[in-house]
């Protein structure tokens, strides 16, 4: 159940030839993404479980769910780009049957992000998950 723009980022990782451009590629995805004001960079926007600072602020309008995020590292920058390609757009019920591991998995970031990105990218998951749960919920 991926996104069009999960699906445009999945069909770009197709083309690209080696591990080094599809970082590149992830980078640049973070680059574009705009900037978060940081009086939203509060502890309560903040993501437990990275080893970089990253913030996630929900943007939900009715029952459709959007989010923006921020970190101090670049290629988790990106990395937040590409959840919000996954989610972005869907509904709160559609976030929680999102099976994030197996579309990332498409990708192959599993293979080739660190233990500790890649635990950083389930916590993002994870808090993605619980705010589109309170949304769902209330």
């Amino acid at each position: 159940m991926a996104t069009e723009a999960f699906e445009e980022i999945a069909e770009t990782f197709d083309f690209l030839d080696d591990w080094e451009e599809r970082y590149r590629h992830v980078i640049e995805l973070g680059k574009a993404m705009e900037a978060m004001d940081d009086a939203v960079k509060v502890p309560a926007t903040k993501v437990d479980g990275c080893a970089s600072q990253v913030w996630i602020l929900p943007r939900i309008e009715g029952q459709t769910f959007d989010f923006q995020g921020d970190s101090d590292a670049i290629i988790v920058r990106g990395l937040i780009a590409v959840l919000h390609a996954l989610y972005a757009g869907l509904s709160v019920h559609d976030v929680l049957e999102v099976d994030a591991a197996a579309e990332l998995g498409r990708l192959g970031l599993d293979e080739h992000l660190s233990s500790q990105r890649s635990n950083g990218v389930r916590a993002m998951v994870e808090r993605i998950r619980l705010l589109a749960a309170d949304k769902a919920a209330a």
